[in-house]
């Protein structure tokens, strides 16, 4: 198992060396002298490659996800893992190769679909962080990971937290689309569905420390 959570760590690690690569070659080309908002316009076809390449990205990690586990569950938990540290390590190569972001609060747009997702590096750490700390639960959880009950609530739960933060990711969609500036993230919005998520999470860690204990004993 340590092997196997090492070689998804490569993988998420050096996917995410290439994804930042190529954001690097693309802001060379389109804004050489820095990213920056208003965002710069760019051909109907370059934006329809970028799509399909964040599209592509994230096939790529469920593709990985499905290959590594056998179950929904480990697809699940492998596939949360493989984000977070794809998206933790695509900005930490975006600082070593060009030095940015400048800090944590620096914005940027984070995903193109269905809509423009847009907001400060921290948002999407905070949420990746939470990913790992997911896979990372699953993997040394032993028999336990698979065994658990997790209630239709708790999913339907999880599922409302990921809606609640995309919220708040789409948030400024409507004036970076236009080409204008975003106005403030709504950090009560985020803080509302990552709460939500991370409540679930320990919930989840406590219930598998007391079915560790109840299998000692």
């Amino acid at each position: 198992m340590r092997n196997k959570v090492l070689l998804l760590a490569v993988f998420g690690l050096a996917m995410a060396y290439v994804e930042a690569a190529v954001v690097v070659y693309l802001r060379e080309i389109i804004c050489p002298e820095g990213f920056a908002f208003p965002l710069k316009a760019i051909s109907m076809r370059l934006g329809a490659v970028e799509v399909a390449r964040e599209a592509a990205t994230v096939l790529m990690l469920l593709s990985v996800a499905c290959l590594a586990e056998k179950s929904r569950r480990g697809r699940f938990a492998c596939f949360v893992f493989l984000f977070g540290l794809w998206d933790i390590g695509y900005y930490l190569w975006l600082w070593v190769t060009m030095g940015w972001p400048e800090s944590l609060l620096t914005w940027d747009v984070l995903f193109l679909i269905p809509l423009i997702w847009s907001g400060p590096v921290l948002a999407p750490v905070l949420v990746s962080c939470l990913f790992v700390a997911a896979g990372l639960l699953y993997y040394t959880g032993g028999d336990w990971a698979e065994q658990v009950k997790i209630s239709s609530l708790s999913w339907a739960l999880t599922a409302a937290s990921s809606v609640i933060i995309v919220v708040a990711f789409v948030f400024n969609h409507s004036a970076v689309s236009s080409g204008g500036v975003p106005g403030r993230f709504p950090w009560e919005i985020f803080a509302a569905g990552l709460g939500l998520a991370v409540y679930l999470l320990i919930k989840t860690g406590m219930s598998s420390g007391a079915g560790k204990s109840g299998a000692r004993s």
